[in-house]
């Protein structure tokens, strides 16, 4: 009976990240049914980026008010999981406090967590408010009714409760070491739980034990539960965050990717010295598809991108598509995209392999209307805090649109009907371009 603590916390450790690492598995397997990319090279640049965006969070900052909080939140949840490490290692020992022997060094670690946790109660407070009371618009967009609102909620609730149980059980275990409670080493410096350690002044040593345990072991199965609730929501950009921004686009903004069997066709039609009726040179043929009309469509890394979303809305509240009161949001494509592939991972889960189910990504969650309310600008890219690229996904899917189906609104028909007989994007003979001259 003296080890059946120690194993019931061994089943709940295993259970937790067993059912974790399941999830991500599925998450890996989902991404990799994208196409491949290659998003080899710029090795320093990347690395860079993941230095400064990832973790220097140097696009969040740009917004100070949220920035600054998202830092405290950010830095405070990191450094005070370390703390995750002794309890691990206490449950599965029996010890307690087992990292005490670092003496005035453990002292400086536990008040640091401590005031990072007052920290990041503060902060989680003023993002509460700032969703629920404030009602910022870029959180009341209709792509954030139901799940979407009440998840960023659930999240902000959990922080608020590991953080109070960490308080909490500091406080009891500083009484029991002024108890000279056996087990209870004198260990650690408690400059914010030195305030709610009175509330347990006048309880007995038992009851001071049952709290104190009891905060302990709810403390981390709320993390493990943490953990393996994160696979449900957006808060999956935790850990996809890094990834995402080493893979991120290291090209220019607004540059376009080139497909190539078009650039060939281009080439030889313009080329004097081909016959048009030859057979195409070797290595230029046409893909089977052109752009993206399902999420199978997309690259690895634009599904990475739909998975690491954070749902913040800054893309959104930048598009002047979408200000301008267009039916667009990138926020949404992203969400989309990432519900899309979702379904496609359930069907194979069900058939080992993907069965056609009689949807897909254009037109089943995102619309043809949506689609062509992008302006190309960028701003959505420009805002991301995690080098999301929404206008990628957009690009292709309009390629398919144009190149599959025909299917380009009236203006950009008569556009490009405009330039292929006209040499330009105005509806006047090449004859009588220049007819403006005469004017002057």
């Amino acid at each position: 009976m003296h080890y059946l603590p120690n194993i019931i916390f061994l089943i709940a450790l295993v259970a937790g990240v067993g059912y974790f690492t399941l999830n991500i598995r599925k998450i890996i397997r989902n991404i990799k049914l994208g196409q491949t990319v290659d998003a080899s090279g710029h090795t320093k640049e990347r690395w860079g980026n993941v230095l400064r965006i990832a973790i220097g969070q140097s696009k969040m900052v740009v917004r100070p008010v949220a920035g600054l909080f998202h830092v405290v939140v950010y830095v405070g949840f990191v450094l005070i999981n370390i703390e995750v490490l002794e309890i691990i290692i206490d449950g599965l020992l029996g010890t307690h406090r087992v990292f005490s022997f670092l003496g005035v060094f453990y002292d400086f670690l536990i008040a640091t967590f401590e005031i990072l946790a007052l920290l990041v109660l503060v902060g989680v407070i003023a993002f509460w408010i700032r969703r629920n009371v404030q009602k910022i618009k870029r959180f009341m967009s209709p792509e954030m009714k139901g799940w979407p609102k009440n998840d960023a909620n659930y999240i902000l609730y959990f922080e608020v409760v590991l953080m109070v149980l960490f308080l909490t059980m500091n406080a009891s275990d500083q009484v029991l070491q002024q108890m000279d409670a056996a087990h209870y080493t004198k260990a650690g410096t408690f400059p914010v739980s030195s305030f709610i350690a009175p509330l347990f002044a006048g309880f007995s040593e038992a009851t001071v034990v049952i709290i104190e345990r009891s905060a302990w072991w709810i403390h981390i199965l709320g993390i493990l539960v943490f953990l393996n609730y994160l696979y449900f929501s957006k808060h999956l950009h935790i850990m996809l965050a890094f990834p995402n921004v080493y893979f991120g686009s290291v090209d220019p903004k607004g540059k376009f990717k080139n497909n190539k069997a078009v650039t060939n066709e281009v080439k030889l039609m313009m080329d004097p010295n081909v016959d048009p009726f030859a057979a195409a040179p070797e290595g230029t043929e046409a893909p089977a598809k052109f752009g993206a009309s399902d999420a199978l469509d997309l690259s690895r890394v634009q599904l990475l991108n739909a998975y690491t979303c954070t749902e913040c809305g800054r893309c959104t509240s930048e598009c002047p598509a979408n200000i301008s009161g267009k039916k667009l949001s990138p926020r949404k494509i992203m969400m989309d995209t990432r519900d899309r592939i979702e379904e496609i991972g359930k069907n194979v889960d069900k058939n080992k392999v993907f069965v056609p189910d009689g949807k897909q990504l254009l037109d089943d969650y995102i619309s043809r209307e949506e689609l062509w309310a992008c302006t190309s600008c960028n701003a959505c890219v420009e805002a991301c805090p995690v080098s999301i690229d929404p206008m990628s996904i957009i690009m292709e899917m309009r390629q398919y649109l144009v190149m599959e189906q025909s299917a380009a609104p009236t203006e950009l028909n008569v556009t490009m009907t405009n330039i292929e007989n006209n040499g330009a994007p105005w509806p006047f003979n090449q004859m009588d371009r220049l007819n403006w001259k005469n004017e002057l």
